[in-house]
């Protein structure tokens, strides 16, 4: 027998394949929330490069009015969650602001798909996400995030404004919340699918 057979003994149960790992992308305007969705999906510590915003920062980087925000994304964030055996998921959150925007073709290497998180009091923030998903393909959904204090609309009334295809998924998420999030990340899987098999089809 030679000492590389992959022969088993009789009864001995056949070893499992190792989880795939899936890639996407949590994008989106300054201050949306991608730090945050990242953070309440994650099974780990999720690693953020969030930094203090200083005085330089003044006209550069605005959450808008409402908003307490006083730290940055200067890189990116990043969170893990295991779907179930077959599938972990890993998240990349993009940074917010214009000026590190050629980082995102780095991000985007090997990602499956994104989420394009959208604040409706801000919604001209999330164009350049949205018009980079588009140029490059890939797959994803938009995510409404709730804001106390800020204007609000509805999912219509948000698909209409962004001029989403009309396969593109639009729907609500709290960022702070795990299941919220958890359904918006599902809902992106699916499309992703749905996506792969259509192409398999051809």
């Amino acid at each position: 027998m030679s000492l590389h057979s992959d022969a088993r003994p009789a009864g001995q149960p056949q070893a499992k394949r190792p989880p795939i790992p899936v890639k996407i992308l949590i994008s989106g305007g300054f201050g949306v929330g991608k730090t945050t969705t990242v953070g309440a999906l994650s099974e780990i510590s999720p690693l953020s490069t969030e930094a203090p915003m200083t005085s330089a920062s003044i006209g550069v980087d605005d959450a808008g009015v409402a908003s307490q925000k006083t730290t940055t994304t200067v890189a990116m964030d990043f969170g893990r969650v295991t779907i179930d055996e077959s599938i972990i998921l890993y998240m990349f959150g993009t940074p917010g602001q214009d000026r590190f925007g050629f980082m995102w073709n780095d991000l985007a290497d090997g990602a499956l798909g994104g989420v394009v998180l959208v604040d409706p009091s801000r919604l001209e923030d999330c164009f350049v996400a949205l018009d980079y998903f588009e140029s490059i393909k890939l797959p994803y959904v938009v995510a409404v995030n709730s804001f106390a204090g800020r204007a609000t609309m509805t999912l219509d009334q948000v698909r209409h404004a962004v001029n989403v295809d009309p396969d593109v998924p639009v729907v609500a998420v709290d960022a702070r919340d795990r299941e919220q999030v958890k359904a918006v990340v599902l809902t992106l899987l699916r499309r992703i699918l749905a996506r792969a098999k259509a192409r398999n089809q051809r």
